[in-house]
């Protein structure tokens, strides 16, 4: 019985009175695996044979856990978890749909790959001063941003990943390094600054952050206010953190110089959590920015497309080359929000899939053809194929996958932009999609010819031993080229999960109606 003068109150509305099931704990182990990983590793500091078998087995598991929730969402559709026993919007949120869920398998996937790579380039010291205890850290930021459902906690876990890749990139200290991190630094930190202060903008003109109730309140036309002062600060940050025309100089001047791991762990996720950030936030939240924006992100993928090839084009060193080549992606990739219909996101969306994969996989090409001639420069190089023909065949079998040539993952994805783009009228764009295909190919024909068939420059001392390939480098180069095969040749799968990825970013009710029941 309630005392006299005091109110019952229903904690039911506003709190978690259940105790969580096991089940939907696993919608936070992508996230928290790698966290237990890295903190496992500063405990495990004076042992650091450990370390690379640890994480290892941590992306194993990651990967794993991703997959089961992959397969949940597919058949349960979105999912979301209450952090704190708060309810949304409250509280804190992980949530799940398919779009978040397949960024974070193919993350794993990617960071397992790089990994195993890194095990042939990373030194003791390095060890020691903790390389992979940042890149578990820097996987968790990347799998957190694509899980969470609030947007201040995607500027968290954006800060997480920054922090992280500020140190993988420092770590060696030489002056290279420096220049390089100190490029990316500010260039990153100015986007996280502009998307800070947008995501104050934002509170202060809708009273919540919860990604669900924001969608809930801009559809039902709550929102007013600077609401395009909020999209012009998210738009630039997020094209910023991609690496889009013209806020792109700062990636080929700074990917070139971490060990070759890092740089293809880059490659594959950073500029993706900015394309992903753009998707969820013009597209799934705010609509209506997204139409307003939605011309000027189709000429933005139009300047990315033609400054991404003919960086390729002007490059002679390898692993800037490989640079210019994901800045050449992200242009193909923005062509899909800048034409905004389905077909056209959900192409997309499985571009930036095979995007993520591939570009890991070329910048381990590029350190694994560093490694062997000895630098990076494309005019010192030369007699590879004869020194490890398998190099070879995963070296043609990258290159056509990025330039959209058959039988790799390019080529549908590609396709399906084309088609979107002639149906919506986008000549221009057509143009520029099939060009920059030509113009990787050449570009990359070079970087083969060079590279592989030109005959080897004479070496300084005759006698030396030349360096042969290890498997440590080869067998990671060998899964994306399969992985990517394999998606060339059945599309089908990952074709319908973009779709469906796509559909539910344009049709956010779903979302919403799992995030907030009855809101």
């Amino acid at each position: 019985m309630a005392a006299v003068g005091v109110n019952e109150i229903d904690r039911s509305v506003a709190m978690v009175t259940k105790a969580v099931s096991l089940a939907d704990w696993l919608l936070i182990a992508p996230v928290a695996l790698p966290i237990l990983g890295g903190a496992a590793l500063l405990m495990l500091n004076r042992r650091i044979a450990w370390h690379a078998p640890v994480t290892i087995a941590i992306l194993v598991l990651m990967s794993l856990a991703d997959l089961v929730l992959l397969y949940r969402v597919w058949t349960e559709g979105p999912l979301h978890m209450a952090m704190g026993s708060w309810l949304p919007p409250f509280g804190i949120v992980f949530a799940a749909d398919t779009l978040g869920v397949l960024f974070a398998t193919i993350t794993a996937f990617t960071g397992l790959v790089c990994a195993v790579f890194a095990t042939a380039e990373a030194d003791a010291t390095e060890y020691r001063y903790g390389y992979f205890t940042f890149y578990l850290l820097m996987l968790a930021g990347v799998t957190g941003a694509f899980l969470t459902g609030d947007i201040f906690n995607l500027y968290v876990w954006f800060e997480v990943l920054l922090i992280s890749s500020f140190g993988l990139l420092a770590l060696g200290s030489n002056p290279i390094q420096l220049d390089g991190t100190f490029k990316y630094a500010i260039l990153n930190l100015i986007a996280t600054t502009l998307f800070l202060v947008s995501v104050g903008i934002l509170y202060g003109i809708a009273g919540t952050l919860n990604m669900a109730d924001l969608a809930l309140k801009a559809r039902s036309g709550e929102m007013s206010g600077p609401l395009m002062t909020f999209g012009i600060l998210m738009t630039v940050a997020f094209l910023m953190k991609a690496a889009a025309f013209p806020l792109n100089a700062w990636l080929p001047a700074s990917y070139h110089v971490p060990r070759s791991s890092s740089s293809a762990l880059f490659a594959a996720l950073l500029t993706k959590v900015g394309i992903y950030a753009l998707l969820r936030t013009l597209i799934l939240l705010f609509p209506q920015l997204g139409e307003a924006f939605a011309p000027v992100l189709l000429v933005v993928a139009n300047a990315t497309m033609i400054i991404g090839a003919l960086g390729l084009l002007a490059s002679t060193d390898i692993r800037r080359m490989v640079g210019w080549a994901v800045i050449s992606g992200i242009g193909v990739i923005l062509v899909g929000p800048g034409l905004g219909e389905s077909a056209a996101l959900g192409g997309a969306i499985a571009y930036a899939m095979h995007s993520m994969i591939v570009m890991a996989g070329l910048y381990c090409l590029a350190g694994a053809m560093s490694w062997m001639a000895g630098g990076q420069s494309l005019q010192r190089m030369g007699g590879l194929a004869l020194r490890s023909p398998a190099l070879l065949l995963c070296g043609l079998g990258l290159m056509l996958a990025t330039a959209g040539l058959p039988p790799f993952s390019g080529l549908w994805p590609k396709a399906i932009l084309v088609e979107a783009a002639l149906s919506d009228a986008a000549y221009t764009t057509v143009v520029i999609v099939l060009l920059n295909g030509l113009l990787t190919t050449i570009a990359f024909g070079r970087m083969f010819a060079f590279g592989f068939w030109k005959p080897a420059p004479a070496a300084p001392d005759e006698g030396a031993e030349l360096a042969l390939l290890s498997k440590k480098r080869l067998v990671p180069i060998a899964a994306v080229v399969v992985v990517s095969l394999a998606a060339g040749l059945y599309p089908e799968p990952w074709l319908a999960a973009s779709h469906q990825a796509a559909a539910g970013l344009l049709n956010g009710a779903t979302y919403i109606e799992t995030v907030l029941p009855g809101g």
